[in-house]
């Protein structure tokens, strides 16, 4: 899988997209543990909000990057559970290697190499 790019412009939506997908490495969840997982592990530096987890999350699941499967957690409650996909796995890894390069050269241009 071709690295993905990370510029400016889709910064933003390339970081919550990592976010999520790391956070469903480790195996699945429904969107509101996503949030609180993201928030605590991260010391509430990362947090969403329902108007842009959600979205993102039917973003990923139409590109088969993540799975929505609906469980029935009590007779009159469903959640919908995400678990990553064999192709969410390979992007995300592809991704992770974008984010080091990036991180990389950001630091060097704000002077992070001693400047």
């Amino acid at each position: 899988m071709n690295r993905p790019e990370i510029e400016s412009q889709n910064l933003s939506r390339i970081c919550n997209e990592m976010l999520i997908l790391s956070a469903l490495a480790g195996g699945e969840k429904h969107g509101y543990q996503l949030a609180v997982d993201i928030e605590e592990k991260s010391d509430g530096f990362f947090r969403f909000n329902h108007g842009t987890l959600y979205p993102i999350l039917h973003k990923l699941e139409k590109e088969r990057l993540i799975e929505g499967v609906w469980m029935q957690e009590s007779p009159k409650r469903k959640r919908k559970r995400y678990a990553l996909t064999p192709k969410g796995r390979r992007y995300r890894k592809a991704l992770l290697e974008g984010w080091r390069e990036f991180a990389r050269r950001f630091s060097e241009m704000i002077g992070g190499k001693g400047g």
